[in-house]
């Protein structure tokens, strides 16, 4: 990044956000990010506006397969609520920067919360395929960051705490609303890497080993770039596929949509109880 890139940042962002304000009446306080199989959330919004990715000024375009590519603006359990109907991935060959743009422009618009849903492998022997899990906290290494070059001190630190990413407050509300509906959903430690490859048996090895309950190929950016906001976050995995070394399977996309869809349901459960209680 050149030394012009916050002015550069900052006029993007500016045009972004007059193109929505012009399309939109709607200032939402919550953003949902609809993962992998899981873009029919969008579905259960009571829609005021849909707006292509390709239309807004300067915004990535989704090019994965279950990635419809649109903001969805409307309201859900009674909250006004934006959802990004696809989400943009480091392996697509956007910059992180690139990825952390729609989370800018939506929190200069009006948003304060970020509930972020994705797929992923399963590599904690207690997790099955279908199952659903609230993340803890994370672990980057996709080798690159959305915060790396010159910091816009108005949006944040230049160096921003990071021990509490996913609010303790909100993931405290998710928990009880999975006991309330007698929902199974487990809690663990998230690992992000750069794919597009799925992992090898040794790799899973030593991701489990450092630390990691599930590894997929998204959310740390979007929830670093929250964070540096002073947005809160909500995390909520899929699994979709059982990442064992010992028993591992070829996996592929269609296998992933769909545990990502025997996931959805209870997941969608959640998230419209859990706004209900925010």
């Amino acid at each position: 990044m050149n030394r012009e890139s916050v002015t550069e940042f900052r006029k993007k962002r500016d045009e972004a956000l007059s193109y929505l304000e012009e399309q939109t009446q709607q200032r939402p306080e919550h953003l949902i990010i609809l993962g992998t199989g899981l873009g029919n959330l969008a579905d259960e919004i009571d829609v005021e506006a849909a707006i292509s990715y390709a239309n807004i000024p300067h915004f990535p375009v989704s090019t994965v397969q279950s990635h419809e590519g649109q903001l969805i603006f409307g309201s859900l359990s009674g909250k006004k609520v934006v959802a990004m109907q696809g989400r943009f991935h480091y392996y697509e060959g956007y910059s992180m920067q690139e990825i952390a743009f729609p989370i800018r422009v939506l929190h200069a618009l009006s948003v304060q919360m970020m509930i972020v849903s994705n797929s992923c492998g399963g590599m904690n022997p207690n997790y099955q395929r279908g199952d659903i899990m609230l993340i803890n906290d994370h672990i980057n290494m996709l080798g690159d960051n959305p915060l790396i070059g010159p910091n816009d001190d108005d949006l944040g630190p230049r160096f921003p705490d990071m021990s509490d990413p996913y609010t303790k407050e909100l993931r405290n509300i998710a928990e009880q609303v999975a006991l309330d509906k007698g929902i199974k959903m487990h809690e663990g430690v998230y690992l992000a890497l750069s794919g597009p490859t799925l992992e090898t048996k040794a790799e899973y090895r030593f991701l489990r080993m450092i630390g990691a309950d599930v590894v997929g190929m998204s959310t740390v950016p979007e929830v670093i770039t929250a964070v540096h906001m002073d947005m809160q976050v909500l995390g909520i995995s899929a699994i979709t596929d059982e990442c064992f070394p010992d028993a591992l399977e070829p996996v592929s996309i269609e296998d992933v949509v769909e545990a990502a869809e025997m996931a959805e349901p209870d997941m969608t459960r959640i998230i419209k109880d859990f706004l209900t209680r925010v």
